[in-house]
């Protein structure tokens, strides 16, 4: 009988035991970081568990599923939507959420990862179809912005926050694809051919306009070279008269360099007409003076004795001009010599 009832107070002893540890372990809950628990009593909300230790009353309080206050991502599947001129896009959706209160995210909607999607399609589809092709392709910054707005609003009483929503990609119709690529493929080509024009232009632009400067600066530089050409003939001119001047030359001296002036005049071939100076008789005269012969100074002398006369007239070669003594008469080319 002893050894039956030390067996029968050992067992009791370790059901005590367990049942101890049993009670422990359903009273003491540890939450993590970033997790939020919501404690029902009896099946009533109790209270909503932060991060640390806590004790529960056990078989009486219950702890549910915790949640995840972390920033979430969920991407969605593609979905079909009608735009306004009538085409079938696919867009593909990704939307950013927070749970910011735990007791509604529980209480207030069986699934809320699966009420957000079907917001967001529902929203997608009545935004996308106010839009047509272009306007939704180009405008994702304000699909964006109007999705973000109808799910912050709608998911608030549901104690989530909405913080983005991105469109990953919108797929026209393959058809619809084709000509876009086409219609790309031109205005590139078009846009090439604009900034060919534009350098050509630039470039005719900028060689008319080295070849103006390099006009005007040849244009300088001849008239700085003919001035300067000016100035040393002037020079030399000056230099001539004064040496004429300081040598103080005779009338002989004058009349001889008068005369070896005299066969440049008829220089050129273009030369048809000469005109001699009815001081020519005086440079001969003196000529024949400076010789000092009487016969052949004489006679020189009076070849041209009557050089004053306007009538006197010196036969001239063939297909030149008659050569007169007068200071502006004169015979054309074409005319014959006179006898």
């Amino acid at each position: 009988m002893d050894s039956l009832g030390g067996t029968a107070a050992a067992i009791v002893l370790l059901v005590l035991v367990i049942f101890v540890i049993i009670v422990l372990v359903r009273s003491i809950r540890i939450i993590p970081q970033a997790r939020a628990g919501v404690v029902e009593r009896l099946g009533k909300y109790q209270r909503t568990l932060n991060p640390g230790l806590t004790i529960l009353i056990p078989f009486v309080d219950r702890l549910l599923p915790l949640l995840d206050l972390r920033e979430q991502v969920v991407s969605f599947p593609p979905q079909p939507v009608i735009t306004e001129d009538n085409l079938v896009v696919s867009i593909d959706t990704v939307v950013y959420f927070q749970v910011t209160d735990p007791r509604a995210a529980t209480y207030e909607i069986a699934n809320y990862i699966q009420a957000v999607e079907q917001l967001t399609t529902t929203t997608l589809r009545n935004v996308v179809g106010g839009l047509n092709l272009e306007e939704a392709l180009t405008s994702r910054d304000q699909i964006n912005g109007q999705l973000r707005g109808v799910l912050d609003e709608a998911t608030g009483r549901w104690g989530i926050r909405v913080s983005r929503v991105e469109l990953k990609a919108i797929d026209p119709p393959h058809s619809i694809q084709d000509s876009m690529e086409k219609q790309m493929r031109a205005e590139r080509d078009r846009r090439a051919a604009i900034l060919t024009a534009e350098g050509t232009k630039q470039s005719q632009i900028l060689t008319a306009e080295g070849q103006r400067q390099a006009a005007i600066l040849a244009a300088e530089g001849d008239a700085k070279a003919a001035i300067l050409r000016a100035d040393g003939e002037a020079q030399a001119i000056q230099k001539v008269f004064d040496a004429i001047h300081k040598g103080n030359p005779d009338q002989k001296l004058l009349a001889y360099q008068y005369l070896q002036t005299l066969p440049k005049i008829a220089e050129g071939s273009s030369n048809k007409l000469w005109i001699i100076p009815s001081e020519v008789g005086e440079a001969l005269k003196g000529i024949g003076g400076a010789l000092g012969g009487t016969n052949g100074g004489s006679g020189v002398a009076d070849l041209f004795s009557d050089s004053a006369k306007p009538t006197a007239e010196v036969p001239a070669p063939a297909g030149t001009a008659a050569v007169s003594s007068g200071h502006a008469q004169s015979t054309p080319a074409t005319q014959e010599p006179s006898a």
